[in-house]
Parts: C-alpha cells; sequence; structure tokens
C-alpha cells in the first residue's frame, strides 16, 4: 500500500510554484552553458515547445522573469558572485552551482517581492537537490555575504529607475 498524498505532509516540503520555476530557470541556464547556446534562445524555443506538444510543460512566468533577468544582468551577477568567491573563480564552480547563485542573486538584487531569506533558503535548497553534499553550506556562504549589499544596489537600482522616468516625463 502507497502513503497518501496527505500522509507525506509531515515529512516532505511543499514545493510551491515560484520554487519549480526557480528549479526549471536553473535547467535552462545549465543547458544554455552545457550546450553554449543563448539562454534567451532556449528558453523561447521551450515556451514554443510546450505550446505544440501537451507533453511538456509551460515555462512559468516566473521562469521566464529569472531566466531573462539573469541574462540581462550577467555581467553584474557574475561579478558580484566573484567578489565573494574566495580562493575559487566562478567557471571552477560546478555549473550547477553558478546557475543556483546567478538566480539568487538576481532576486537578491532585483525581486522586490522576494524576501531575501527566501532567495537565499530557496537557492540553499536547489543545491541540496541538484548538486554536491557541500554546495548547500557553500551557496549559503557566499549569498550570506551578498546580502549584506543587496540592500544598497536595489535602492540604486531604484533611484536610477526614477531618474529615467523623471527625464522621460519631462522630455514627454
Amino acid at each position: 500500500m502507497t502513503d497518501s498524498p496527505a500522509d507525506k505532509k509531515g515529512s516532505f516540503k511543499k514545493l510551491g510554484a515560484r520554487h519549480k520555476a526557480r528549479r526549471r530557470a536553473v535547467d535552462l541556464l545549465f543547458e544554455a552553458e552545457a550546450r553554449d547556446v543563448d539562454v534567451s534562445m532556449l528558453l523561447s524555443d521551450r515556451a514554443d515547445l510546450a505550446t505544440r506538444d501537451q507533453s511538456v510543460a509551460p515555462v512559468h512566468a516566473y521562469t521566464t522573469t529569472l531566466v531573462e533577468g539573469v541574462a540581462d544582468d550577467l555581467d553584474r551577477v557574475d561579478g558580484t558572485i566573484e567578489g565573494y568567491l574566495q580562493d575559487w573563480t566562478l567557471q571552477r564552480l560546478p555549473a550547477v552551482d553558478r546557475a543556483i547563485l546567478r538566480i539568487a542573486v538576481w532576486e537578491l538584487f532585483h525581486a522586490t517581492d522576494v524576501p531575501p531569506v527566501v532567495a537565499v533558503d530557496e537557492a540553499v535548497e536547489l543545491a541540496k537537490e541538484l548538486s554536491t553534499d557541500d554546495s548547500p553550506s557553500f551557496v549559503n556562504g557566499v549569498l550570506g555575504q551578498v546580502v549584506q549589499v543587496a540592500p544598497q544596489v536595489r535602492a540604486a537600482a531604484a533611484a536610477t529607475a526614477a531618474t529615467k522616468a523623471a527625464r522621460g516625463e519631462a522630455e514627454s
């Protein structure tokens, strides 16, 4: 006899839609790097495939937000990660850890609806699911440092956006 989902509630954390979206974003970033293809094109291909083939899960809107966000801000995201690596380079990290860190750093800097503790916890959970035994503590350590600068980065981005908006209104 198999356990019903209700019997398993206490032993397994419920995976929400955003967790699944983050995991799919990790998969897409990982695949794009492994195949050396543009991640935005890969995302578009997967979305198109999902509309044509019912057996392929549709791409969640938050997956799209994450993948496009990381792609658009990759230099700053990677620079931030590299700034907190001790005795490592970004390219020496396992590719899955790079993808997880990229998503979490992007969320810390840009996803104002995601509390920093959630971004870090989700990244650690993904590292537990997808990477090595040492990865969760490594990811947590790097993100623990990034969390300290994230409020300043968010504030600077908001100020820049407000300045651009004011210029746009003045030019209209």
